[in-house]
């Protein structure tokens, strides 16, 4: 018997709306392209820093694993970037660290989301 009193619910990672999938879509693309500009111009900006050998101080060192942010349009995976400093003393706190202002280093939400969302104290 085909009768059944059973509701199937929508799902959490299926869209409904065409216009919110075009900008969840957008935003995959747009925020990787964001924080690697970002990154590529904190990079030029200390491209004259040289180690004690000639190499650049300031230089590329892959990407922080993967991780979900929750938005407005709903979550988006991102990978952060890393950049080192080959030649900073870490007990001098001389060394040059990166932070993107798009992406922090911790964020798991955005703010316009903790904004909406407060976390109780």
């Amino acid at each position: 018997m085909s009768n059944t009193t059973i509701i199937p619910l929508r799902q959490p990672d299926t869209i409904d709306d065409p216009l919110t999938d075009v900008l969840r879509s957008g935003a995959r693309e747009l925020l990787p392209k964001a924080v690697e500009a970002e990154v590529a111009e904190f990079l030029a900006d200390h491209a004259s820093l040289r180690t004690a050998d000639g190499l650049k101080r300031i230089v590329r060192h892959g990407h922080g694993p993967e991780r979900q942010v929750q938005t407005g349009i709903g979550p988006v995976a991102v990978r952060r970037p890393k950049v080192r400093d080959r030649g900073g003393d870490e007990t001098a706190g001389d060394r040059i660290r990166f932070s993107s202002a798009i992406l922090p280093k911790w964020a798991r939400r955005s703010v316009s989301l903790d904004a909406l969302l407060p976390l109780p104290a």
